[in-house]
């Protein structure tokens, strides 16, 4: 293969490490003017243009861009492909919610040429968005996640997907069983895991629609898999927390119900955790686990608001999480506009740098995947976005207005969303141009 080398001239910045544990000056990289240099797929050199450009060769081709800012791909560690065709769906919180609108929406991916389509609208919006990597869940059945990998493999696209597992409390025509689900998920691990960029996720859905043969079951993949993700829902709503305490009676609460069935793990993803207590953020943290942060959706179905200092003092991994169809948006920079919000209601503060850290090397953390993405670091993949500072006539102006990089990244943040995002690049092929 022809080696393919590639330099993009911008402002660019990324993070280096959790502002919570460094300081906000140690947390990122900004390079006024940068360059951000590819080979073949991967980041070969990052540093100030006036630095690298004289060590380049003559021929290389260079895209300048003026008014822009170059960032990490950003990484969504939870979301629903199933859920696209509901989004915005009225007058709901969870438990109601998910039997009027989810179900009978998921439900149409038992036909497959229908999770194709779905499954074409949801990358090109992912991309559309700046997000580059996500942790998806699929319907219940396994084309679903077929179709998915099979449109983000011809792309290149590093991505985390699994099928729901999901056999009671559920209408009949969505569930499977605790041995069908298990050999559905072991089918697609088979053919779908370690497969280019793609990995497999074990899948249920939430404790109260698995008995305790399919958590076992999910605990056993794990255990046949060791490099397998899981994913699944924890404490988003009271509701739902109180009718965990009586399907599992003998645990000790929610996240001890998924401990018992070894599901907790250095790549076990929990979406929300909106009620969890110091004990079980304690946990999760000593097992490696980490929380997916959703609040868009926490606002959207009133379930509550994220704790984040607590996670931090826990040294808990989090994530970032559109939760669409729960969240009302694709883009992480509007989902990081209510997450701000969410941290001013509780009397705490989100810096713009640590919301960077959060989209990006924190979701790569939580994934485990920080040696290749997250970062623009020389080594890792070459999945990066260019951001547009005049991507509309108000973030233009204000962005006039704006003294340093942090109210730069702060004002992308609140008032950036897809239109800001002019280009997406996976692998170092532009997958996405506004």
């Amino acid at each position: 293969m022809p080696l393919t080398r590639k330099a993009y001239r911008a402002a660019i910045l990324h993070s280096l490490a959790d502002p919570a544990e460094v300081g906000i000056e140690a947390s990122y990289e900004y390079f006024e003017d940068g360059l951000l240099v590819i080979e073949n797929g991967r980041i070969s050199a990052l540093g100030h243009a006036g630095d690298l450009l004289a060590r380049l060769p003559a021929d290389i081709d260079i895209t300048h861009y003026q008014d822009a800012l170059i960032t990490p791909g950003l990484i969504d560690t939870h979301i629903h492909l199933p859920q696209t065709g509901m989004v915005g769906a009225y007058g709901e919180q969870l438990l109601d919610w998910l039997n009027t609108y989810t179900f009978p929406c998921e439900s149409q991916f038992a036909d497959k040429a229908h999770a194709e389509e779905v499954a074409d609208v949801f990358i090109k919006e992912l991309l559309r968005n700046g997000t580059t990597t996500a942790l998806v869940f699929g319907s219940v059945h396994p084309q679903s996640v077929n179709a998915f990998f099979e449109a983000a493999e011809k792309l290149d696209l590093r991505m985390i997907a699994g099928k729901v597992m999901m056999d009671r409390n559920a209408p009949d025509y969505l569930t499977d069983t605790a041995e069908s689900s298990y050999q559905q998920s072991k089918a697609l691990i088979e053919r779908w895991h370690g497969k280019g960029r793609l990995h497999y996720a074990v899948t249920p859905r939430f404790a109260p629609t698995s008995t305790p043969e399919q958590l076992a079951l999910a605990g056993q993949l794990l255990g046949e898999y060791p490099d397998l993700y899981m994913q699944t829902h924890i404490s988003e709503n009271k509701q739902e927390i109180e009718w965990v305490k009586a399907l599992f009676p003998e645990r000790d609460g929610y996240l001890d119900v998924y401990d018992h069935y070894k599901l907790l793990g250095e790549r076990s993803v929990f979406a929300h955790g909106v009620h969890l207590c110091d004990e079980e953020c304690a946990r999760l943290a000593e097992t490696g686990s980490a929380v997916a942060f959703c609040p868009t959706s926490n606002l959207f179905l009133g379930s509550g608001l994220f704790n984040l200092p607590m996670a931090e003092k826990h040294k808990l991994n989090v994530g970032l999480g559109t939760d669409v169809g729960g969240g009302t948006s694709f883009s992480l920079l509007q989902t990081l506009n209510e997450a701000y919000k969410v941290m001013q209601l509780q009397g705490a503060r989100l810096s713009p740098f640590k919301s960077l850290y959060l989209a990006t090397l924190g979701g790569a953390r939580a994934l485990r995947l920080e040696d290749r993405i997250g970062t623009l670091q020389p080594g890792t993949d070459a999945d990066f976005i260019v951001l547009d500072y005049n991507a509309t006539p108000l973030l233009s102006y204000r962005l006039k207005q704006a003294n340093n990089i942090a109210e730069t990244l702060f004002v992308l943040m609140t008032l950036g969303d897809d239109r800001t995002v002019l280009q997406t690049y996976a692998a170092g092929n532009r997958v996405h141009q506004r």
